[in-house]
This record gives C-alpha cells, structure tokens and sequence, in this order.
C-alpha cells in the first residue's frame, strides 16, 4: 500500500515540490525548457521511486523527480552530482548518501543529530553538518531541502512542529558555517512519509530522520544544456 501511495502522490509531488524548492531562484531558462524539465520529472516519479524504494520519503522523490532535465545535459549534471556523492560519502560519516540520476540525498537518523525530543544539534553532529558543507560549496551551482521527519508517537500537530524545527536548525547552522542561505530551504513532513513500519521500534527509528536533498540549479541546468549543445 505505501509503495502504491507513492506512486500516485509522486505525480504531483514532483512538478509542486520542485516548484517550492527552486521558487525563489532567478529563472534563466525558456519556458519551453521550465516545462519540458517538468514533464520529464513526472515521468522519471515513478523510475526513481523504484530506484530508490523506501530509503527515502515522496517529497525528496519528487524533488529529484522534479528537477529532472533529462538526456544529454542530464548526463552531464548526473556526472558532476556522482563526483559530490562520492566526496560526500567519503567525508561525512553517520550520513547515508543516496544517489539518483541528476540529485543526491544525504540522509541522517535523528538520533544522530539531535537527543531525544529536542531541536538543538548535537555538538558531535555539528562537524558532521559542517564537512556536508565544505562539499556543498565545492559546488556552489546547486540548490538544497532539508525535509524533517518523525515516527507516529504523539500528535500530528506537535510532530509537524517538531520536523519543521529540526530542519531549520540543520538550516542555520549549515548557513552558519557558510553555506549561502539562498541556496537551502526546509521543509516537516511530520510522519506522513515512513519509510518503516511505525508499529515497530525499529521502523519508528528509520522514520526518525532528517533528509537533505541536492540538486542543480537554474545555472548548472543552463550550462549543462549549452554543454549539451555543443557536444
């Protein structure tokens, strides 16, 4: 059933949640590329949903989905974000990196990050966040969303509150070791994206995460597509 939910929500969640991830950027390309990255991005949904099953929510799904150029340009950006997922697998431990044609996701177990019921990253996680980026800005061309999660233990009202607050604060401090605030934004999803069965502790633990998603942005597409067209 979760996988079958997925499948439909990642239609529109791939063209509305790209839209609210790259909205506020400059947009530099022609609306004849702004749509055909859309309808690519609807159809590759459901492709990278099985590529990568339930290791991460709809919402980071469909950002990649999204954010999708496709052919040659799309190659030439899935290159460069191989290169970053490799650096950043090699020097962010406790991160588990997700690669998936032209983005990444990093993702990160809350209890990593922070302690119990509680906001404030933790000083251990901080050189963590602080590494993640040192590598984002060896590519200063991409845009990032940081999605919080929960487990289903309490309500929905004070999960939502609770995801939205620890994304922003992996937001604030990754500005405050220099990442530009321009490129980050956040988002809570609450529990309403388990990627584990919350009637079991260990599912809950997997729910309980923070998932940071990285892809091009209008200039990397832009020179990608020009890239593309002079190959």
């Amino acid at each position: 059933m979760v996988m079958m939910n997925r499948k439909i929500a990642l239609m529109g969640l791939s063209i509305a949640t790209s839209a609210m991830l790259l909205g506020s950027c400059s947009t530099i390309q022609s609306m004849s590329n702004t749509q055909k990255g859309a309808a690519t991005g609807a159809v590759a949904g459901g492709a990278l949903g099985a590529i990568i099953g339930n290791k991460a929510g709809n919402t980071a799904v469909g950002v990649l989905a999204g954010a999708a150029i496709g052919g040659v340009a799309g190659g030439l950006i899935g290159k460069k974000m191989d290169r970053q997922a490799a650096e950043i697998e090699r020097t962010v431990p406790g991160a588990e990196v997700i690669k998936a044609d032209e983005g990444i996701i990093v993702k990160f177990d809350s209890g990593i990050l922070f302690d119990f019921d509680k906001t404030e990253v933790k000083p251990a996680a901080r050189e963590n966040i602080g590494k993640l980026v040192a590598s984002l800005n060896q590519e200063p061309n991409t845009d990032i969303l940081v999605i919080g999660h929960t487990d289903n233990k309490g309500t929905d009202s004070y999960n939502q509150g609770l995801s939205e607050r620890r994304a922003k604060a992996v937001r604030d401090y990754a500005v405050s070791q220099g990442l530009a605030a321009r490129r980050i934004k956040t988002e809570g999803r609450s529990f309403h994206e388990p990627i584990g069965d919350n009637n079991t502790e260990a599912g809950r633990a997997q729910n309980r995460r923070v998932e940071i998603v990285i892809v091009a942005n209008d200039r990397m597409k832009e020179e990608a597509l020009k890239e593309a067209g002079d190959s």
